[in-house]
């Protein structure tokens, strides 16, 4: 406190505010217990008081009944994220690069203060498969993908998981076999054994699963539905050509076989292929989700069922699984479709990926591995006498997410191979330095 002659009670506001400004005290800082502070100070407790409501009025510090008095952030000031919220990420799942471009991140911040004056409206409970202003705009992103179904066979969805397990529960009960990628996302896997379902594996080449043995699986098992990830496939990270998927809806026509088309990296590509929806919409359940396109956070989904009696079915088992989509997270999502900010942010991670991709094949030059230029991940080959269990623990804590081969295997033993993930938080400085590590962890003897 300074002798200048100023009341004590401005001097203790003055402080405050010095602290704040030289960094001393942070936001969220709590204060002393006013009485506390008094005889600490040798001043009247009525001077602390005044103080603290003088630094109040300021907006420097605010209190809260049963709490205390902390330091609060000025009114001009961008909200920062919560420490504890950022280091809350899984690293089993394939990330995507994160948007740091201020003029990004700002666009994203407006369509959230634009839904939150539907605040009210949007913390009632709604149609278990979206409004009519959602389906607009999924229609509207679906077209991105040549996708022009009409909208009584559009559901919004809370993301491909769920989605994948409704579309199941209808067309399958336990027993029942279901056909998919011999190496197949392990999502599919965990819902087949939920629901007592046999999954049958498909041999796969660089374009994915083999027609012939498409047909000649369809004859031997008699499955109920057909999976596929058709688009930088999870892990491998190949893609089915337009030749290949047209081959494919041959066979399914051929024998009235139902596909599930996840087609979760279908919008990273500039020009990836046409849907399979595309080739056998009778057929095809399509599965359009944002999780890597947009964010994952936000639990959406946009689905096209093969008509719309097959789309009130799938309302009926979303409906028993999750009620409905997030109406605050549909609001938002719509909301960044139709004002652009969507394809922004399609556009931000498309580019993010390639240059994450080129640092891969620079630090990984003497590894094998099969990749795409817009690709999350790298589906990486372990040389002879490197086991996947030992190279996974010593990059623990390097902050990137590698999954084995074992999660991803459908029949047979799990290849010695790793599903490295290139997104998520890591800068790029931060997933060159771990990859330097993972090469020389992968060249070296044990």
């Amino acid at each position: 406190m300074r002798a200048d002659g100023a009341a004590r009670y401005l001097q203790l506001a003055d402080a405050i505010a010095e602290g704040v400004s030289d960094g001393t005290l942070s936001v969220g800082d709590r204060l002393p217990p006013q009485r506390r502070l008094a005889d600490r100070l040798g001043i009247d407790f009525t001077t602390v008081s005044r103080g603290y409501a003088e630094a109040r009025r300021r907006g420097l510090i605010s209190s809260h009944v049963g709490r205390g008095t902390f330091v609060a952030r000025p009114a001009d000031a961008p909200e920062q994220p919560e420490a504890r919220r950022r280091s809350d990420v899984d690293l089993t799942m394939n990330l995507p690069p994160e948007p740091q471009d201020p003029a990004l991140l700002e666009r994203m911040q407006e369509g959230l203060q634009t839904v939150s004056a539907n605040l009210v409206n949007l913390l009632r409970y709604q149609s278990a498969t979206g409004g009519q202003i959602d389906k607009d705009a999924a229609s509207t992103w679906l077209s991105l993908r040549g996708l022009v179904p009409s909208l009584d066979r559009i559901a919004v969805t809370p993301g491909a998981h769920p989605t994948m397990l409704a579309i199941l529960m209808g067309l399958t009960r336990p027993g029942d076999t279901i056909l998919c990628e011999a190496v197949t996302y392990p999502g599919l896997r965990g819902i087949a054994g939920r629901l007592g379902l046999t999954l049958v594996g498909l041999p796969m080449d660089a374009e994915g699963i083999e027609p012939d043995a498409l047909d000649d699986a369809i004859r031997r098992h008699a499955p109920k539905a057909l999976y596929l990830n058709p688009t930088l496939q999870n892990p491998t990270t190949r893609t089915i050509s337009r030749a290949r998927r047209e081959r494919i809806a041959e066979v399914i026509i051929a024998h009235k076989l139902p596909l599930i088309e996840d087609d979760a990296y279908g919008f990273i590509p500039p020009s990836p292929p046409a849907p399979l929806a595309s080739f056998a919409p009778d057929l095809v359940w399509h599965i359009g989700g944002l999780a890597k396109c947009i964010g994952a956070g936000l639990r959406l989904a946009y689905t096209v069922a093969p008509n719309s009696h097959a789309a009130r079915e799938l309302a009926h088992h979303l409906k028993v699984i999750s009620v409905m989509p997030s109406p605050l997270n549909m609001a938002l999502a719509t909301r960044w479709i139709t004002d652009g900010t969507a394809d922004r942010i399609r556009r931000f991670i498309r580019e993010e990926t390639a240059a994450r991709q080129e640092i891969a094949a620079q630090v990984l030059a003497q590894s094998t591995y099969e990749s795409h230029p817009h690709a999350f991940n790298i589906w990486l080959r372990l040389p002879p006498g490197h086991g996947r269990a030992a190279v996974i623990g010593r990059m623990a804590g390097t902050g990137l997410g590698i999954m084995p081969s074992d999660a991803f295997t459908v029949s047979g033993a799990p290849c010695e191979s790793l599903r490295v993930c290139l997104g998520g938080q890591v800068s790029r400085k931060d997933l060159r330095d771990s990859l330097g590590l993972l090469a020389y962890v992968t060249s070296s003897p044990f």
